[in-house]
Parts: C-alpha cells; sequence; structure tokens
C-alpha cells in the first residue's frame, strides 16, 4: 500500500473526507509542501486545496519532482484542478468538473476557485466563483431566476473582490437589476440549494483515489 497524502482545507471537511479515504490529511498546500511530502514518502498525493495569495502557491516544479520521482499526484476541485489543468500532458491526474472547465478554457484566472476561510476551522468565509456558476445554473434551470436574472447576478458576482463574495453580497451588487420578490425567491432557495461543485469533486478526487489502491 502506497502512503497517501492529501492537502485538503474548506472543499470538503476532513470527517467526510476520512469516511472516504484513509489517508494523511494535510492543511492546504502551499510552495515547497509537495516535496515534504515526497520526502515523507508519499507514494500518492492529492491536491485539493492550496493557498492562493496569503502565501506562496504550489509551485509547478514541485509537482514535476513528484512525479519524476513515480509519485502519483492527483488534483482536483481547487488548487488541485488549477494545476492539473496545467500539467496533465506532463503526468498529473485531474478529477472533476473544475478540472474540466480548466482544461477546456470555460475557466482561466485563479479568482475562480479563491475564497478566504477561517484557518482554525475550515470554514468557508465567502463563495468561490466557480460554485455561484453551477448555483445560478441550477436557479436558471429550476425557475428560480429568469435568464435576464442569471446574467445580472452573475455580472455581480464577477464584479465583487474573491474575499467578500456572498449570495447576499451579490444580489445587492446587482441592484435594480433584479427585482425585489426574485432577491428574496432566490436568497431563500440558495439556503438550501447552493451547489458546491468543489465540493463535489474533491469528494470524486477520493473515490479516485481509492480506487486506484484497490
Amino acid at each position: 500500500m502506497h502512503r497517501i497524502i492529501v492537502f485538503l482545507g474548506p472543499s470538503l471537511e476532513r470527517e467526510s473526507a476520512e469516511t472516504i479515504l484513509a489517508a494523511e490529511y494535510r492543511p492546504p498546500a502551499k510552495r515547497g509542501d509537495l516535496l515534504r511530502a515526497v520526502q515523507d514518502g508519499a507514494g500518492i498525493i492529492g491536491l485539493i486545496d492550496g493557498v492562493f495569495h496569503q502565501e506562496s502557491a504550489v509551485a509547478h516544479r514541485e509537482i514535476l519532482a513528484a512525479i519524476r520521482k513515480g509519485v502519483t499526484v492527483v488534483g482536483s476541485s481547487s488548487m488541485g484542478a488549477l494545476r492539473a489543468a496545467e500539467m496533465d500532458t506532463l503526468g498529473m491526474t485531474g478529477i472533476g468538473e473544475v478540472y474540466r472547465m480548466y482544461r477546456s478554457g470555460e475557466l482561466v484566472s485563479d479568482d475562480e476557485v479563491a475564497l478566504v476561510f477561517d484557518p482554525e476551522s475550515g470554514f468557508s468565509l465567502s463563495e468561490p466563483l466557480v460554485n455561484i456558476r453551477f448555483t445560478l445554473e441550477e436557479a436558471k434551470r429550476q425557475g428560480i431566476v429568469t435568464v435576464r436574472d442569471h446574467t445580472a447576478l452573475l455580472a455581480a458576482a464577477k464584479s465583487i473582490f474573491y474575499p467578500q463574495r456572498t449570495y447576499g453580497r451579490i444580489v445587492s451588487e446587482a441592484g435594480a437589476a433584479i427585482d425585489q420578490e426574485t432577491r428574496e425567491r432566490f436568497l431563500a432557495w440558495v439556503k438550501l440549494h447552493a451547489v458546491d461543485q468543489k465540493r463535489k469533486d474533491a469528494v470524486a478526487a477520493l473515490e479516485y483515489i481509492r480506487g486506484i489502491e484497490k
């Protein structure tokens, strides 16, 4: 059995992750952390969450160094999806919809998956833009918002700096483009039905790693 080290943060709560995959879970990766994981004997590395702006992000060269040493590196959901889309032709494995969207060019900026979170609890304090995209699509599909509302809300979300993105702030930023009834309906709906694609992709990555270990 390989030693499995997974870098995980706000994309998926650790308690749920541990029920899917027995692994050593470490906080969101920063530069140098993957090299340390290799030095610690990792045979499989799951890169899900990583830092973006607080500290230096995971470098491409350390992922490549891990791959060259025979380590399986799987990326998904957040920083992992971004790096996998950039390095899948060099041996990194990408999993999930967020990875697919970066790979296809539908997503470009790391701003799509960036958020702020409580470092103690790991609880998200803002909403990543990619999750907002999926949530607005689902709201449109269910008739909670119209096509025009969807366009206005997505434009509002894009205009907000990533640490301040919340659904309340997005609706407020959309202003008069959204009528009051739609505002109230959407905010009530989103409390129970917001789509967390990053979480789904993190689960998929852990299931993939579990599968290759069988």
